[in-house]
């Protein structure tokens, strides 16, 4: 009889459930259920349906129960930076408005008018993103202020769905630290600057770290589901758990989060919260084990998902991939240019970027995405050169992990815009990490080092040389 263990891992549009297990000293996966996810507009805001994602999630877990693998835990992951705020009676105040409305305009420049941005990041140590919670909720102060006078709780995205199945609420660790509210020595949140900001210290909740046993589901659960099992905090932030997953046993690995994002970082065990760090758009979100993931947020591959369904929706990203490789254009764009963050259609925003600086305006869904295909390698060898300078350390080699490890073609450009070997795997790495974490906790693993071994003697990894 197996040891299960249950992932949920809900990404900006699809969310699955990844059962998983041990043979012969390996990771065994299999995917149980997976649901649609994405965006909505609502009164004028874009939305996650966070309703229907908690209806998804038990429906996953009742095909669990229904193929007779009842795991011994679960855990959630999420994307950052959302959250959820509850009233005294734990009902809903406002939308679940999504990172890329656009009502955080201008709450930026409120913020520094309280706390300078140098000092913010010298503080926090996060790179500034206009969707980060800090702007969000000084958004809300701003237009909706009775929102956060009613407020007892604030819950990030995947701790409201822990909320739902255990009636525990709780903060966890790398998931917090996205905020911009969190101390990096004191790993706890800064109640002074929240104070400063005028947000209600009551609402923050205690932050625990990944590994943590929140609890069991609640009878009412257990009868839906027909199982009752631990609920395991793994890194709630997805790219806290893909971190997880890098199948490397050297301390200085340099990898790739590849997928809707691409996050590009190293590990570190102290945050650099340096004037120098700032300016590069450097930021410090924490890890497992209190580790820090110093790395850069690079635009990624939403940007290819956007010009599928404006252009091809029919094709798979495979065909996508293959058929951009074959184009001769030579043209570039700033994938970190805020204009790619939710425009109204990508593919005219790339065309008129390459347009704007006199380059070859590309044509079709192969020219368009071997655009930015080439674009994203561009930035990658961009990044790798800051973050060396930032660490003293030269990487040898890339560990692209998540989704984009099966674009080849970027994973060919990446090689040789970086003179870097490219290592490309696991793809379910957002899965995988967060079984990791639960194996851990479940004492299958003894720690960190010992379950990317598992990872990397489980899973094929493809390599790409410079």
């Amino acid at each position: 009889m197996y040891k299960y263990y249950l992932a949920i891992d809900i990404g900006a549009s699809s969310g699955r459930h990844i059962l998983a297990h041990t043979e012969d000293g390996k990771m065994v996966l299999e995917e149980m259920y997976r649901f649609w996810n994405g965006m909505k507009e609502k009164d004028g805001e874009l939305c996650w349906d966070v309703d229907q994602l908690f209806d998804e999630i038990v429906t996953g877990m009742k095909k669990c129960a229904e193929a007779g693998k009842i795991p011994v835990s679960m855990g959630i992951d999420t994307w950052a930076v959302d959250y959820v705020l509850l009233d005294e009676k734990d009902q809903k105040l406002g939308n679940s408005v999504g990172y890329r409305d656009g009502r955080t305009k201008g709450a930026d420049e409120m913020v520094y008018e309280i706390i300078p941005e140098k000092e913010l990041y010298a503080r926090t140590g996060i790179q500034k993103q206009i969707f980060n919670t800090i702007y969000q909720l000084m958004a809300v102060k701003r237009d909706h202020p009775e929102y956060l006078r009613e407020a007892k709780s604030l819950l990030m995205i995947p701790e409201y769905f822990n909320f739902l199945l255990t009636g525990k609420k709780a903060a966890e660790y790398t998931n917090a630290t996205t905020t911009q509210l969190v101390n990096p020595e004191t790993k706890d949140w800064d109640d002074e600057l929240i104070t400063r900001l005028g947000f209600p210290k009551e609402i923050f909740q205690k932050i625990c770290r990944p590994g943590t046993v929140l609890g069991t589901l609640t009878e009412e659960i257990q009868k839906e589901t027909g199982f009752d099992c631990n609920v395991i905090l793994p890194a709630t932030h997805d790219t806290g758990s893909a971190v997880m997953a890098v199948p490397s046993d050297s301390d200085d690995t340099l990898y790739i989060s590849s997928g809707t994002w691409s996050l590009m970082g190293v590990e570190c065990m102290q945050a650099d919260c340096s004037m120098e760090s700032m300016e590069r758009n450097l930021t410090n979100e924490g890890g497992y084990d209190y580790r820090f993931r110093y790395l850069k947020n690079i635009m990624g591959l939403w940007m290819i998902q956007s010009v599928r369904t404006e252009l091809a929706p029919e094709q798979g990203f495979g065909e996508i991939c293959r058929n951009a490789s074959k184009m001769t254009i030579t043209s570039l764009v700033d994938c970190n240019d805020d204009r790619f963050l939710a425009p109204e259609n990508m593919t005219r925003e790339v065309q008129k970027a390459c347009e704007e600086t006199g380059q070859q305006v590309p044509e079709g869904i192969a020219e368009v995405a071997s655009v930015i295909y080439r674009s994203l390698a561009r930035c990658y060898a961009k990044t790798i050169e800051e973050i060396e300078g930032m660490t003293g350390v030269h990487y040898d080699c890339i560990h692209v992990v998540g989704g984009g490890a099966n674009a080849s073609y970027l994973n060919e450009l990446t090689a040789k815009e970086t003179g870097r070997t490219v290592c490309a795997g696991p793809t379910e790495a957002t899965a995988i990490g967060n079984l990791a974490a639960q194996m851990i906790a479940g004492g299958e693993a003894g720690s960190l080092k010992e379950v990317r071994k598992c990872i990397f003697d489980s899973f094929a990894i493809e390599t790409y040389q410079a």
